[in-house]
């Protein structure tokens, strides 16, 4: 035992793992112990023990300085038959909550991260307000719950409020895991039901407006890419000239860009290759209209960097949407300027996200089978392409009821589906919808 402490630890092995165990006496002066695994099994290296060791030392001599261990006793024989005593850390909430962010971070995408982040920070504002002395062992789900409520009679969306659940329960699963809490206060909660998303899109004559009201705009490379390929915003801005072969025909989704802030709280564009799922990183076939713009545009940015000289910023050099002085356009600056120019011109308001549900919508109508768009969107799984889009199957629908009319007998064939708005096809020569049902048809194979 260490004795230079008013605690002291060993480290001890039960059940094949590592423990570092804790012994100290109480106000009262009765001895108390406690447990705390390492997570390393019976066989592991002195170093990583060591390591984990001196991180639980430390992470208890901070919780112990602070005031924040507090004991009670738990009647839960151990394997010696002996009645066990166990430490509760009364932690409070924005304590607990900074300690959760911390551990998580190394593991999760930076845009994930920012959006536990701002959830977590709700939630305490909410506590803040309505239940100031609740800590961390006081919180139980009727906390949650009325937080949620309280979220709804604010008119945020069920689909939201369904993410503020799903933060906060990784964010306690955490507690449990780490035991820091016996029991998952939410475990008699249920998720809150998400309203179902009815996707916006341009049909194939919108989408020729479109493009000709951005002929010129610095967006317009990027509006185009997103209507064809439906890529994600994050994604078109990821794209580097090495990520497209122009000799294979191929254009690869391998890196995303996002905005965030630094450590001095400057906002900041950052690059990561770690993307939404695996199923996210995937080669496409380069489709020639995409194909004639991008040879375009390297040849001005070769033009644009022989003027600037020594002006020309090169933080981002070898990305493909940079704009003439050499600088990465960034997603704020797409969304905004998509919805100005849109508004400008008269055009149906919808979301730069909405031109990917417009792709979806296109290749629908051309019969494009739902598991090869499931593979050109990038979606993790096929359940997701098809509840976003099975509404948009008119052909299948169409051809459903007449099939039915035929079997059943009917003088007249079924009428068209009309609930939903069918894209009309047209001979524009900048949105050729054959081409892109080719292509995706050769990334599904």
């Amino acid at each position: 035992m260490k004795a230079s402490l008013p605690y002291k630890y060993i480290t001890s092995v039960k059940n094949g793992k590592h423990y570092v165990v804790f012994d100290f006496k109480d106000k009262a002066g009765k001895r108390k112990r406690k447990w705390i695994s390492t997570g390393l099994p019976e066989k592991c290296t002195k170093k990583a023990l060591n390591e984990a060791v001196e991180e639980i030392v430390s992470d208890f001599a901070d919780k112990w300085n602070n005031n924040q261990v507090t004991i009670t006793v738990s009647r839960k024989a151990d394997n010696d038959a002996e009645d066990a005593e166990k430490v509760v850390v009364n932690q409070e909430l924005s304590s607990f909550f900074s300690e959760w962010l911390t551990a998580i971070k190394a593991n999760s995408a930076r845009t994930t991260f920012q959006c536990y982040k701002r959830n977590a920070e709700r939630f305490m504002k909410f506590m803040g307000e309505h239940f100031p002395d609740v800590t961390l062992t006081d919180l139980n789900h009727t906390h949650v719950q009325s937080y949620l409520n309280h979220k709804m009679d604010e008119g945020v969306k069920g689909s939201t409020v369904k993410q503020y659940y799903l933060s906060l329960h990784s964010a306690f699963m955490w507690a449990v895991k780490m035991e820091i809490l016996e029991q998952h206060p939410m475990d008699k909660m249920v998720m809150p039901r998400a309203e179902r998303h009815e996707a916006v899109f341009y049909n194939e004559d919108e989408l020729n407006e479109l493009f000709r009201v951005f002929e010129g705009h610095k967006l317009e490379l990027i509006v185009h890419i997103a209507a064809y390929y439906g890529l994600r915003r994050c994604e078109i801005l990821g794209l580097k000239w090495d990520s497209i072969d122009f000799k294979k025909g191929t254009i690869t989704i391998e890196r995303k860009v996002v905005s965030d802030y630094d450590e001095s709280g400057q906002a900041k564009l950052f690059v990561e290759t770690r993307l939404k799922t695996n199923s996210t990183r995937r080669t496409l076939p380069l489709i020639p209209h995409i194909e004639e713009m991008l040879l375009k545009k390297q040849e001005m940015d070769e033009h644009y960097k022989k003027l600037g000289g020594k002006n020309y910023d090169t933080e981002f050099e070898g990305f493909v949407c940079c704009d003439p002085f050499g600088k990465l356009i960034s997603p704020n600056t797409v969304t905004h300027d998509f919805h100005e120019v849109i508004k400008k011109h008269g055009l149906k308001m919808l979301r730069f996200h909405d031109l990917r549900h417009s792709c979806a919508s296109l290749l629908l109508a051309n019969d494009i089978p739902m598991k090869a768009i499931q593979e050109w969107l990038g979606h993790a799984t096929f359940n997701i392409t098809a509840n976003l889009y099975s509404h948009l199957e008119y052909n299948a629908k169409v051809t459903s009821a007449e099939t039915i009319a035929r079997v059943l007998g009917g003088k007249k064939e079924a009428p068209a589906y009309t609930d939903e708005p069918v894209p009309k096809k047209s001979d524009s020569r900048k949105m050729k919808n054959d081409t892109i049902a080719e292509s995706s048809q050769a990334a599904a194979v």
